[in-house]
């Protein structure tokens, strides 16, 4: 998988060895075994295990999902990165996006002691560390991976970030009442394609749409007959999901056979230094969203944002997942301590306020309810700038519940 993406359900793939460094009060500082924050006395860390893509293919989701958790575990602590004299001890490993050297690096951690693990910036990360969490009993809080099936994986098993329904019911939306309607889904004839493919036609054939599929396969060069397809088809919707290095010219050639002028054309706004491989037709996109730089404004929000200016860094799709992470992580530890049963039971149910606006964690099953955003991108002198042009409530793209297995 690139790093360029054109849907969101992109994040559901991918997450390393190294120890962190950082200053006291930070995640990877090392634990301070004297004074606590206040002048207590501290009876050891408490300690947490962060398994991400520090590298690989999603090595650059896996580091705003970092920076956004130091300036999580900074907001939620007060500043002082420790809870009830107990400082927060952060050990990482880089699984690369490698499930199996995930499953060896969460083993690891839990034989260390670590209570909680975190991390997860790929679903084939998140699908096989889950069990683990069951099998050992100890908290996993997963980050971007969006497979859906990381929700109701167990009860040990929670989400800092959205996941694949939200997305695919955000893009239905902008068809309102989607009974009825035709649906095309542009994608490469590839396994990711085909599970977008398969979502859409889960989410939006469940309520009624007509779902279809054109797909293409990897090594095409001439990408005009496919475009020519779906002008042809005139779809009520257009949802592209497309990860490869030909993205630019597959938005060109949809622009140049006037698939914009005979149906709306949806995608998934990714990071940053994506916005400007759309090209020309940028401005004629219709984004799904799952947070980005001015999305949202509140206190969690401003924090995160300050959080992040001090790593010289700004806010980005996946600094929420993180910042979420550790405000779970915070609110875990100071209700359960090391008592990891407490520590689920105290997520399960709560109601909290994070950089998207209020979160709920579900009960049932732990999914993470929460807005979701439609984007428009905005070109301002050399950059494409994403637009805010409507904020859905959680309850409107909830998936449905999904039992503990």
């Amino acid at each position: 998988m690139s790093k360029r993406w054109s849907l969101a359900l992109a994040s559901a793939m991918i997450t390393l060895s190294v120890a962190a460094c950082g200053s006291p009060g930070q995640p990877g500082a090392a634990a301070d075994n004297g004074t606590a924050a206040g002048g207590g006395t501290s009876s050891g860390p408490y300690k947490v295990g962060l398994v991400y893509s520090k590298s690989g293919p999603l090595a650059s989701y896996g580091q705003q999902y970092r920076q956004g958790l130091t300036a999580g575990i900074d907001y939620a602590t007060k500043g002082t990165g420790a809870v009830a004299g107990h400082q927060i001890q952060i050990t990482e490993q880089d699984d690369a996006g490698d499930p199996a050297k995930a499953v060896a690096s969460a083993t690891d951690l839990i034989g260390q002691g670590n209570k909680i693990i975190a991390g997860s910036t790929a679903s084939g990360v998140a699908l096989q560390v889950a069990p683990l969490a069951k099998d050992n009993k100890v908290l996993f809080i997963s980050g971007p991976a969006a497979a859906d099936a990381v929700t109701g994986a167990n009860r040990y098993t929670f989400r800092s970030g959205r996941q694949t329904y939200q997305d695919v019911a955000t893009a239905g939306t902008m068809l309102g009442d989607v009974k009825g309607k035709k649906v095309t889904v542009l994608a490469q004839d590839s396994a990711f394609g085909k599970a977008n493919v398969a979502a859409v036609t889960a989410v939006l054939g469940a309520k009624g749409a007509s779902v279809s599929a054109v797909e293409v396969p990897a090594a095409a060069t001439d990408l005009t007959p496919f475009a020519t397809k779906i002008k042809s088809a005139a779809p009520d919707l257009l949802f592209v999901a497309w990860a490869g290095e030909n993205a630019t010219a597959m938005w060109t050639t949809l622009g140049q056979q006037g698939v914009f002028d005979a149906t709306k054309v949806v995608t998934g706004l990714d990071i940053k230094a994506t916005h400007a491989l759309f090209g020309p037709v940028a401005t004629k996109i219709d984004f799904l969203s799952h947070f980005f730089e001015g999305a949202a404004d509140n206190a969690a929000y401003q924090a995160l944002d300050a959080g992040l200016k001090k790593q010289g860094a700004s806010v980005d799709l996946f600094t929420n997942d993180g910042f979420v992470a550790g405000q779970m992580i915070v609110h875990a530890l100071e209700a359960g301590g090391n008592d990891v049963d407490k520590m689920v039971t105290s997520l399960e149910g709560w109601k909290f306020e994070g950089p998207k606006g209020s979160l709920e964690i579900r009960a049932e099953d732990h999914a993470l309810l929460q807005p979701m955003f439609t984007a428009t991108l905005k070109k301002e002198g050399s950059n494409e700038v994403p637009q805010l042009v409507k904020t859905l409530d959680p309850a409107a793209v909830a998936p449905p519940v999904t039992p503990f297995k």
